[in-house]
């Protein structure tokens, strides 16, 4: 059973994600084809997946369409979910693990932060600008309450929570 993480008695945690990647080639492109047409399909693996809670999309179901760097081949995605169980069993645990493996055909090697995962309270839904001061944060920081990985997993601490509660009262 999935167990919320609270903190002192407040309001439930979620754990929130954001991971970024360059393509090496546009969407249209015949070498990101195998990328473009799993896309949907993973992404209806994640709405199902057990501790989902919700991700950054459009109406038309991804998010290939925000590019929030200047850099217009870098895709976003950002999502919530219940704890970091539910994300890792997602996305070492699923179909995206095959996705993983293949990454280096369609995404260019990142040498910053591509990935950073941080504690939200039930009910927020992270923006891109959030995501992108977490990512800019563990660039500058390495891993701590405020955005952290997989490999360096942080609890909550106070005053991250509080700041962030005070940010989007």
């Amino acid at each position: 059973m999935v167990q919320l993480l609270t903190y002192l008695g407040m309001t439930p945690l979620y754990l929130a994600q954001i991971n970024i990647g360059r393509i090496r080639e546009p969407l249209e492109h015949a070498q990101m084809k195998g990328f473009v047409d799993r896309l949907a399909d993973l992404n209806a693996l994640a709405d199902r997946s057990p501790g989902f809670v919700w991700r950054l999309q459009t109406p038309a179901g991804d998010a290939t369409y925000f590019r929030p760097y200047d850099d217009d081949r870098i895709l976003v995605n950002l999502s919530v979910w219940e704890s970091i169980e539910t994300l890792r069993a997602y996305v070492y645990g699923t179909a995206h693990a095959e996705l993983l493996k293949q990454r280096r055909e369609w995404f260019e090697h990142f040498s910053s932060a591509y990935l950073a995962l941080w504690w939200v309270p039930a009910g927020h839904r992270p923006d891109i600008e959030e995501g992108k001061a977490r990512l800019a944060h563990l660039d500058a920081n390495g891993p701590t309450s405020f955005a952290f990985t997989f490999k360096s997993i942080h609890h909550p601490d106070a005053s991250d929570t509080q700041s962030h509660n005070a940010q989007h009262a």
